[in-house]
């Protein structure tokens, strides 16, 4: 029988999950963009953009692992059901303190670190929960896929929507729409019939946990080597996100809907990559994709810092954001794919830690260059520092596709004359 186009729909509480994070992602996606349109308002300084990026993803640094411990023990669905309440109280007081026009940068920085603590566990836990949430295992890959489209098809839209209403009706009531959309995500969450959780994890001392998921990772070289990758994008490519809105000003002389044009045509982008990977039968050539993506993504940021026209500069951000995402989503494709389901919730906060974890770092740095540099000449660094990062890698992936090779077979992946 023909396997279906989105196998992973099959499975209703995949469906569930789509579902609820379609209406969830959109608001994720306005707030943020909201949130550093009000800073820049506010302060009119690139490096306060940096701060506010810094405290809100810095947790994930130092807490992913002990997250990806927790996970590993305690039910992945009942924790998703925390963080999503916890998440909602968030963006409800960012609405409240913005709508009575009381809100100052000290609140927003620590709703933002707040936030940051949530996503030190929502983050592995969301990863590792999305085995459970697939019926059958060989449509993992698919599942992982079409959450990116999700992630994506949201970053289209919600930023589009926030630059209209920001300029129209205000920050406050973008943040109370990410606030009620919460409620779709809980809900779905809440109909779902999940099996119960079985603890394949024997207790123990949660730093000898830690410990071991990081042995675990980086004594394997392909986990090790796409870590590595995936951190120098995050650290350098991603710092446009606050970037952006620096640009969408001073150099393009725009407004919040330039800037939500701009984060759109991202989104663009990001959301045609997740249909490529989505539609994608099998996970063998992956690497290709991981290898190539930063180069994609260093040379769109260069021309992007170049640009002085506003549809070139559109243009630019669709493949800033196809090669964002096709860096981020098949990385944890592959990392799915090869983990032993007892390491899962570790390295999936590994990944959160490479991945949010080094964006913190990434936007303090990005805000300090900016303000001594200016942000075109800081995205001209980060682009060169992604090709570099791309080259390296390029030239370790046939070695590391030999070691590869016999946990494909051991999974039935593929046959030894395939791979």
């Amino acid at each position: 029988m023909k396997k279906p186009l989105l196998p992973a729909l099959r499975s209703k509480n995949y469906r569930l999950f789509f579902a609820g994070q379609s209406i969830s992602q959109i608001g994720t996606w306005m707030t943020q963009l909201t949130t550093i349109w009000l800073v820049y308002d506010l302060t009119n300084s690139p490096l306060m953009l940096g701060v506010v990026g810094f405290s809100s993803q810095i947790p994930s640094f130092f807490l992913a692992p002990f997250g990806g411990v927790f996970v590993d023990r305690f039910s992945r669905y009942r924790t998703l059901i925390g963080t999503q309440v916890l998440a909602m109280i968030q963006s409800l007081t960012l609405a409240v303190l913005a709508l009575t026009g009381v809100i100052q940068l000290w609140h927003i920085i620590a709703l933002s670190l707040f936030q940051g603590f949530i996503n030190a566990l929502d983050a592995p836990a969301r990863q590792a929960f999305m085995p459970e949430l697939v019926e059958h295992r060989e449509d993992l890959a698919n599942a992982i896929a079409i959450n990116s489209t999700i992630i994506n098809g949201a970053r289209l839209i919600g930023p589009a929507i926030a630059g209209l209403l920001i300029t129209r009706v205000g920050n406050g009531y973008c943040f109370l729409i990410d606030g009620l959309s919460y409620i779709g995500v809980i809900a779905a969450l809440l109909a779902m019939q999940v099996k119960p959780w079985k603890n394949s994890v024997t207790n123990g001392n949660p730093l000898q946990k830690v410990k071991e998921g990081f042995v675990y990772a980086f004594s394997f070289p392909p986990i090790r080597s796409i870590l590595l990758l995936l951190a120098l994008v995050s650290l350098m490519g991603l710092q446009n996100t606050i970037l952006v809105p620096v640009i969408a000003e001073q150099v393009l002389k725009g407004s919040a809907e330039t800037l939500g044009f701009l984060m759109a045509a991202s989104g663009v982008g990001a959301l045609t990559g997740s249909i490529y990977l989505a539609k994608r039968q099998t996970i063998l050539e992956i690497e290709k994709l991981i290898a190539i993506a930063p180069a994609i993504l260093g040379i769109s940021l260069i021309a992007f810092s170049l640009s002085r026209f506003l549809p070139l500069s559109l243009f630019t951000m669709l493949f800033v954001g196809l090669a964002t995402i096709l860096q981020i989503a098949a990385s944890n494709t592959f990392l799915q794919t090869i983990v032993e389901d007892d390491k899962r919730g570790r390295l999936m906060s590994l990944y959160t830690m490479s991945f949010w974890g080094m964006i913190p770092v990434g936007n303090l740095l990005g805000g300090l260059l900016a303000s001594h540099i200016g942000a075109p000449n800081t995205l001209i660094i980060d682009g060169i520092a992604c090709i570099l990062g791309s080259i390296i890698f390029s030239r370790q992936l046939p070695a590391l596709k030999q070691i590869i090779r016999p946990i494909y077979e051991q999974k039935g992946i593929v046959t030894t004359q395939e791979v």
